[in-house]
């Protein structure tokens, strides 16, 4: 029974649902790379603590807001992921599918910039 709409087919949805939970993964090594930047941080602070005055470890507070900006940006991630699939949903289920990469570029130039950032903090701790 035809009733003259074009449907995604059962593959489309599934890879839209791989999709999805590729997003989802994702977003949560963001999180989770986010929390060991702070728990880093901690950790460098007991160890300053521990190891008294006689050692100078400099700390610019970087890591701590850094990572914590990673928490979110997974965060903004997994729920930016939802919103793609139930719009690749909807696109599927009405025949009228487009393709948007927007999530693709966003992420990528976050991304950039957090490795940019890190090496240039990596280069400055080391001197």
């Amino acid at each position: 029974m035809n009733d003259g709409k074009k449907h995604g087919a059962a593959t489309d949805h599934l890879a839209n649902e791989r999709t999805f939970l590729a997003w989802i993964r994702t977003g949560i090594g963001i999180m989770a790379f986010g929390f060991v930047v702070v728990k880093f941080s901690l950790f460098v602070k007991q160890i300053s603590l521990f190891l008294g005055n006689e050692t100078i470890i400099h700390q610019r507070g970087y890591s701590a807001a850094m990572g914590i900006v990673l928490v979110l940006v997974g965060t903004i991630t997994s729920i930016l992921a939802y919103i793609r699939y139930k719009q690749t949903e909807k696109q599927l289920n009405s025949g009228q599918y487009k393709h948007s990469s927007l999530l693709l570029t966003i992420l990528t130039a976050f991304i950039f910039l957090v490795s940019i950032f890190l090496v240039l903090y990596l280069v400055q701790s080391i001197q």
